[in-house]
């Protein structure tokens, strides 16, 4: 009987595969990290290829690590990260050029010619998005265009694109040898190119960005009984269902468990992303979120969501290791921080990739305020910590002013909740207390409770609500005049990093 289940868990910086028993703990993982390919300033790739390698070989790895056998897993789920687009060939199954990211600017004269040309509104009605350089459609359209031969192939149903997910279900299920072309509501919902309401490509859109329909794969539930297939490329879980996918943000909303409406969650990664579950009803954000599937569970009615997304929060941290060489690890910097009591009069805004929500610039860059000779690194690694709270209190305004609800805890998932310095100045900015789980690794767990729902491992949402537990609260122990003036400052940050860039 089997007694697991599998996520592979595709991120920006690495891909991981983990495996979980049946109250929701953690058995065992590998990680392996990938290339960031910088080419340009504002440009973000990866090599989809080495993304695949990664894949093969932390499965592999956790499933020897583990002792484990196909039989031994009800289930694989896979999570990963949502926009970063890859255009392959179906009949080798090679890349035709370097996936770009979901962080990648490149696309912002594109998007503001289509603003320009108005589209907007249309874009916004189908999809809930904002035309923005955050989103597939517009990097679909960049590699069609300047990518030798690639519009041809792809009218000739030669070239696929897909996210991530896409990319690793295709190779899992057999690749040129019949690989299952498959995408799920959420990372579908992410493209501009997905009707909300419908679940399907939009026929104007793919006409608007210029995309032909041969390229895009199938969309399927993000827990789907039916399946995407049976993974044949791999001997260590040959066999194995594959039978939920979720984008990570989304993922990670289902691994802590928010399945009524109004429950929320922010995980901190390299960006943070906050949603809150709005159920049936697709709410139309009036204060710059998202509107996007939260999850679709079987044939049961989508849930939506309002997501905040926040470009740079844990990559700033990076940023401090690799390109500044102040910290030797990112984990150095909670010490660093702890050197001083406060930020020093100095306000960090890492806009490396424009502002995402709720500002949408893509013409802010970034920059750090208030510097003088008081200043030290110790400031910066503190300030650094402070941009990722503040981001994410800009987002919790947003959803307050969308929702008319209150927050009334903060609970929290990723690779920063460890960071516990972090966590007390994200309670003491918003003024309320941040919760933290368990289970941390959220986004995996998601990917896991999706597919170990459509196979019965999980007979319903309910044995899942009974796995959730809290790990730590942090209580907020600023004043509300701290708290003010803190906030009133960043927002005086914020607006020094606009109209940097001229993006027509």
């Amino acid at each position: 009987m089997a007694r697991y289940v599998a996520a592979i868990d595709q991120g920006t910086t690495s891909t991981r595969c983990m495996v979980f028993d049946h109250a929701g703990r953690e058995v065992g993982r590998h990680q392996l990290e990938h290339q960031q390919i910088l080419p340009a300033p504002g440009w973000v790739e990866h090599n989809a290829q080495e993304i695949w390698d990664r894949t093969r070989t932390v499965v592999e790895t956790v499933m020897t690590q583990l002792d484990l056998r196909p039989r031994d897993l009800a289930a694989l789920g896979v999570t990963n990260q949502r926009e970063t687009t890859v255009v392959w060939d179906r009949h080798t199954g090679r890349p035709l050029a370097n996936a770009i990211v979901w962080q990648d600017t490149r696309t912002d004269q594109l998007c503001s010619q289509w603003r320009r040309a108005g589209h907007e509104a249309l874009v916004r009605e189908r999809t809930g998005l904002p035309i923005a350089t955050y989103f597939s459609a517009g990097k679909l359209a960049w590699l069609l265009e300047h990518v030798p031969g690639l519009r041809a192939r792809a009218e000739a149903g030669d070239a696929l694109f897909g996210t991530t997910d896409s990319w690793l279900i295709w190779h899992l299920t057999g690749g040129p040898e019949g690989g299952r072309h498959i995408t799920d509501v959420t990372n579908a919902s992410r493209t501009m190119l997905m009707d909300l309401s419908t679940l399907a490509w939009d026929e104007e859109l793919m006409r608007l960005f210029g995309v032909p329909a041969a390229m895009l794969p199938q969309i399927r539930p993000s827990s789907d009984p039916d399946g995407y297939g049976e993974v044949t490329a791999l001997e260590a879980v040959a066999g194995v269902p594959l039978t939920g996918a979720l984008g990570d943000q989304q993922a990670a909303t289902v691994g802590q468990v928010c399945f009524g409406v109004g429950h929320g969650k922010n995980t901190y990664g390299t960006g943070n992303f906050l949603l809150l579950n709005t159920g049936e009803n697709l709410v139309r954000s009036e204060a710059g979120l998202l509107t996007t599937v939260c999850y679709q569970l079987g044939n049961a009615a989508p849930v939506y969501a309002l997501e905040g997304s926040i470009a740079v929060t844990g990559s700033a941290v990076q940023w401090l290791r690799d390109q500044l060489g102040l910290i030797d690890s990112a984990a150095d910097i909670e010490h660093l921080a702890g050197q001083v009591d406060d930020h020093g009069g100095i306000y960090f805004v890492p806009a490396f990739s424009g502002l995402f929500a709720p500002y949408w610039r893509s013409d802010a860059r970034g920059a750090m305020v208030g510097l003088s000779r008081y200043t030290t690194k110790a400031h910066l690694a503190r300030a650094t910590l402070e941009a990722i709270c503040y981001q994410t209190r800009d987002v919790i305004e947003a959803m307050s002013a969308d929702s008319g609800v209150g927050l009334d805890v903060l609970r929290v998932d990723g690779g920063v909740t460890q960071n516990n310095l972090c966590m007390q100045l994200q309670a003491d900015i918003l003024g309320v207390p941040v919760s933290r789980p368990v289970v941390v690794e959220t986004t995996a767990l998601g990917a896991a409770y999706a597919a170990g729902l459509a196979t019965g491992f999980w007979a319903s949402t309910d044995d899942l609500l009974e796995n959730w537990q809290e790990d730590r609260r942090w209580e907020p122990a600023w004043t509300a005049d701290q708290r003010a003036c803190g906030y009133a400052g960043w927002r005086k940050a914020v607006e020094r990093t606009l109209n940097w860039v001229d993006v027509g």
